[in-house]
């Protein structure tokens, strides 16, 4: 049974664009070959860190909306724990209200517009 996921990660600063770009393919076609699929990919970039991680105060941001069964999770675990240019990741699981909020945000249409449309 597939679910939808959102997963955040935040690669090392000292990537290039390419090698961010690389990494970002190189885990949307690891989600396809287990039965995947991509909503959304929104790579945010260079962001401040809250709190330094391995001595760097910043890190490329990227957020990956996805559909998957909930085995592949654990795979993908594997997969991000072993890449040295990860360097923190989280995976969340999203209920209905997330997905329509998220659909919402992508095309643009604010809270009040959709609940006009809804009264309508």
């Amino acid at each position: 049974m597939t679910k939808n996921y959102e997963l955040m990660v935040i690669f090392t600063p000292v990537l290039s664009d390419d090698d961010f770009g690389a990494e970002q393919k190189k885990y949307i076609s690891f989600l396809q070959e287990n039965g995947g699929a991509v909503v959304n990919s929104n790579p945010w970039g260079l962001k401040s860190l809250a709190y330094s991680i391995e001595k760097k105060t910043t890190g490329l941001y990227w957020v990956l909306e996805f559909t998957a069964d909930a085995t592949f999770n654990e795979k993908l675990k594997i997969q991000m724990l072993r890449d040295e240019s990860v360097m923190r990741f989280q995976v969340f699981a999203l209920d209905k209200h997330a997905v329509s909020y998220n659909e919402r945000k992508r095309n643009g249409i604010t809270l009040k517009e959709s609940t006009e449309k809804v009264e309508d």
